[in-house]
């Protein structure tokens, strides 16, 4: 009997304090996100029907649930699965934090725009309209929502992939290898979305690298959070590419007639090669951002708990 309990304990038990294993941390947030969640749209049923009768389907509303409950979720697992702060999967405040977001924001625009250079440049993609030429108040409040989808999206994305999975699988077995499940998982979940394909996971996949770089090279969120949500803005709304196989209001409407394999077609520059050394070069400017190799801010030097 004692020995039985002894290997209930190994299998479900972290060897370095009373607390569960990753694994199971990681298995039982994932469950924690469904039920909260179904609790959350149950409520916003609830709420629209003393309203009105109407289900309101917009995208950004959608994008404040699931922001809601990945969050509200991540932090019940954080403090009562993990036994640590929410604020210790990267949410510091000190006087890099804002500059992370900045920089991160920043990075995709230029990345993004040597793409739509590029590919304009040789004749793969053809400018049908710009949407300045008919701005108006319309306009601007349709680019602000998507933008604000895009902020929520980049939080509890970052928030759930490079906050609490990657983190919890680096304490379960190492870097490496928490980099490629998570990534892997990353790309995984995109696979329902439109005109995905072996090409597309495989570049979101190298997506999730670049943007674990960012947490890698700083200790916090803020640098992958910034990356991402300029990632999506730049590459949708202001170049007019599909957004992982979505299509958003963009400023620039373009159509693609590249070949596909290079530009990523329907899907996206994710699903091409021409986002190789774009990544490579995004990779460059982390890496001189955050000091080369003095960096001081390493995940390693993150101990808050």
């Amino acid at each position: 009997m004692q020995s039985f309990r002894s290997f209930l304990r190994r299998l479900f038990v972290s060897p370095d304090e009373p607390r569960l294993r990753a694994g199971w941390r990681l298995v039982l947030h994932t469950l924690l996100i469904e039920f909260v969640a179904i609790i959350i749209y149950f409520l916003y049923i609830e709420a629209i029907h003393l309203v009105s009768q109407e289900i309101i389907n917009e995208f950004p509303l959608i994008a404040l649930l699931q922001l809601i409950a990945i969050t509200l979720a991540t932090w019940i697992a954080r403090r009562y699965l993990d036994r640590r702060t929410f604020r210790s999967l990267g949410f510091g405040w000190d006087t890099h934090s804002f500059r992370d977001l900045a920089f991160g924001f920043t990075v995709p625009a230029l990345l993004m725009g040597s793409v739509f250079a590029l590919e304009w440049g040789v004749g793969w993609l053809r400018i049908d309209s710009i949407m300045w030429e008919k701005f108006s108040s319309t306009t601007f409040i349709t680019i602000t929502s998507v933008l604000v989808t895009f902020i929520f999206v980049g939080f509890y994305e970052e928030l759930l992939f490079r906050g609490y999975r990657l983190q919890n699988l680096i304490e379960g077995i190492n870097l490496t290898w928490a980099l490629i499940i998570s990534s892997a998982i990353f790309a995984l979940q995109h696979l329902s979305n439109p005109h995905s394909s072996l090409a597309s996971t495989l570049g979101l996949m190298g997506a999730g690298f670049f943007m674990a770089y960012g947490w890698v090279r700083t200790g916090r969120l803020w640098l992958s959070i910034g990356l991402h949500i300029g990632w999506n803005f730049f590459e949708g709304t202001v170049f007019g590419f599909p957004v992982s196989g979505l299509n958003f209001t963009a400023i620039i409407h373009q159509t693609n007639i590249g070949p596909v394999l290079i530009t990523g077609g329907t899907f996206g520059p994710e699903a091409g090669l021409v986002m190789l050394p774009m990544i490579v070069i995004g990779g460059i400017l982390i890496w001189a951002y955050t000091g080369g190799k003095q960096a001081q801010r390493s995940w390693k030097k993150s101990t808050e708990r």
